[in-house]
């Protein structure tokens, strides 16, 4: 195994306003990382910026935080401009600070950089998709450590669908609201339990996470976007020690799937500043700040269509897929590629459509069984060696599942929206191209012995539908899509066998 870097910024430890929701998963950051054996460290900056705080008291006891951890030096002859040049404009002596991060991170002396800010997320995201992805929440980083050494542990997630009187009022989930809002607990019976108000719910070892949904209309609603059908998300709520990317996003894409296949025209819901990770994975998807509450809640919407999505100036088709998420941009000149996977990948991938003929005793008995680390999220990675390179960022992926044991067999399921293809030559490579989203250990990651006379292809994509139902190798060749001997490898769809094929996506908008 190799040794993993997680640099840390300071605000991890000190200067956050909701320390609730941080204490837990920073512990368990220490813990997983103590245990395996992994190294933290600061960053010699941030603690000399530390040293710029006017309150002596405050800053005594920042420092004394600090010095538990492992010191990573500055890089001698490091100029402000030089970090300009790579990370843009440089305000403020903090925005020094968090460039000489990143490129700590750019340079590989770290691995990860575990972040509150998410400044410095969009800033790493400016740079290039793959810094982006190296950049984590603190629960994302843990999750990451536990996935790559202790893949053992992870549990199995999935959304269920269940009613308001089934959830505990007594969960300590909802310890910050009942502290919060006196009222909750009428609330939630008056308001949840009595009108029967439908949720999604993430069990993980007790709850982790928790929508409450509403129907509103124009007549009745706080968003400042008065249409029709309004989906409300009531409630949003992920355990402090689970609070992350992936399991936010594993619960957005439910509201996003659900909002578009039943003709929702707007999604919103309101929160807090302290909710920074939440507030990241709602930006990026196209969400806005409308308004702001007197007592400081603010108010995000996403509006949702029917329509054709249609290119914009100067703006990629990657990023107004992302922004108007589920839709995505189909017409031409976007171009589309198969993309063959085999039984065992497209169940760790997409665990939503395995559908086991004889579930085995395991499975039977709620033990487990099938993939231990589904990626049922939106932003996935696939590895693969094959040759095609693809195309540029907005391109459709049609993943084909090929002859299996189970349900689909020979059968396209599922439709993905490029982002972006590199070539990993280590394991080192694959877990930084991966970040976050990786669903593999870093044995299994090894297990692809990546070299650069033979490298593997990092293709990081984002999850659009799945196909309902999958078309059939048997519908394929009539459509010129495939012939009956289907290709091994990456191939290119061309338009008018795309155009004949978009039609049978059943995607809820017109493409």
């Amino acid at each position: 195994m190799s040794t993993q870097t997680y640099l840390i910024d300071t605000n991890v430890i000190i200067g956050l306003e909701d320390h609730k929701t941080v204490q837990p998963a920073f512990a368990a950051l220490l813990s997983v990382a103590a245990r395996n054996k992994v190294d933290i460290m600061v960053h010699e900056a941030a603690r000399d910026d530390l040293h710029r705080d006017q309150d002596s008291k405050r800053k005594a006891i920042s420092l004394s935080k600090l010095e538990k951890f492992q010191v990573l030096k500055k890089v001698r002859g490091l100029t402000r401009e030089d970090l300009e040049h790579k990370f843009g404009a440089l305000k403020k002596p903090n925005d020094v600070v968090d460039a000489t991060l990143l490129d700590a991170l750019d340079r590989s002396a770290a691995d990860f950089l575990v972040t509150e800010d998410r400044g410095l997320h969009e800033r790493a995201r400016r740079v290039s998709p793959e810094l982006g992805r190296r950049v984590l929440f603190v629960a994302d980083a843990v999750q990451l450590l536990k996935t790559t050494y202790e893949p053992v542990e992870a549990p199995l997630r999935y959304v269920e669908e269940v009613a308001a009187n089934e959830i505990q009022l007594t969960d300590t989930i909802f310890d910050s609201l009942r502290e919060d809002y006196p009222d909750f607990p009428n609330w939630w019976r008056e308001k949840c339990v009595r009108e029967h108000r439908q949720c999604w719910a993430v069990f993980d070892d007790g709850l982790a996470g928790l929508i409450v949904r509403k129907d509103e209309t124009a007549a009745n609603t706080d968003a400042t976007t008065k249409v029709p059908k309004i989906l409300k998300i009531c409630t949003f709520k992920v355990r402090p020690e689970k609070r992350g990317v992936k399991l936010g996003e594993l619960l957005l894409k439910k509201v996003f799937w659900f909002a578009q296949a039943n003709s929702y025209d707007l999604v919103y819901l309101t929160t807090y500043e302290s909710q920074v990770a939440l507030i990241d994975l709602l930006e990026y998807y196209g969400f806005h700040h409308t308004a702001t509450k007197p007592d400081g809640e603010l108010i995000y919407e996403k509006v949702f269509s029917r329509d054709q999505l249609q290119p914009v100036d100067g703006v990629s088709a990657f990023e107004l897929d992302r922004l108007h998420y589920p839709r995505f941009i189909a017409g031409d000149p976007i171009r589309a590629f198969g993309v063959p996977i085999k039984e065992g990948y497209h169940d760790t991938l997409y665990p939503d459509l395995r559908n086991p003929i004889e579930p085995d005793l395991f499975e039977m008995i709620g033990a487990g069984g099938g993939p231990k680390r589904p990626g049922n999220t939106i932003r996935k990675v696939y590895l693969c060696r094959a040759p095609s390179n693809l195309g540029p960022p907005g391109s459709l992926l049609l993943f084909y599942k090929g002859k299996s044991n189970d349900p689909p067999s020979q059968a396209m399921t599922t439709v993905g929206i490029f982002e972006e293809l590199k070539s990993a030559r280590s394991t080192k490579d694959l877990m930084h191209l991966t970040g976050g989203r990786s669903v593999y250990s870093e044995a299994e990651l090894a297990e692809w012995n990546a070299t650069a006379e033979s490298p593997v292809k990092v293709i990081n994509y984002l999850l659009a539908a799945y196909i309902d139902p999958p078309i059939t190798l048997a519908d394929l060749i009539p459509l010129g899509v495939m012939t009956a001997n289907p290709p091994q490898s990456i191939f290119e769809i061309r338009r008018e066998k795309l155009d004949a094929l978009l039609p049978r996506l059943n995607l809820g908008f017109r493409t």
